[in-house]
């Protein structure tokens, strides 16, 4: 069991932004900007690579939510980043498809 499955199920305590019947939105423990969410699926998918097509309707609604989350964490208006990584390479350290949201400092590019 993953440690997003465990908070879902109220096993670990998480700092929620926002829940629904589908996927939860937590403030990472170990942020890389001053606002750092991550946004997953209860339903556990290993990784994005890994997604099947009836995942496809909850990873929409992920997207499309990750408006009203910036908002919430004030960071709409001034910008934010979002991040799935696939892989070690990428620094995948939970396998557990998650979304990155970042903001509220200069995020450069290229990334990395």
């Amino acid at each position: 069991m993953t440690i997003f499955e465990k908070i879902a199920q109220r096993q670990i305590p998480a700092d929620i932004v926002y829940e629904n019947e589908e996927f939860m939105v937590i403030r990472d423990i170990n942020p890389q900007a001053p606002v750092h969410a991550l946004m997953f699926p209860k339903k556990p998918i290993p990784r994005v690579g890994e997604a099947k097509p009836e995942d496809a309707a909850v990873l929409g609604r992920m997207l499309a939510a990750s408006g009203e989350i910036a908002r919430r964490l004030g960071v709409y208006d001034s910008g934010y980043r979002l991040v799935i990584n696939h892989g070690a390479d990428a620094g995948e350290s939970v396998p557990h498809l998650h979304i990155h949201l970042l903001g509220k400092r200069s995020l450069a590019w290229p990334p990395g």
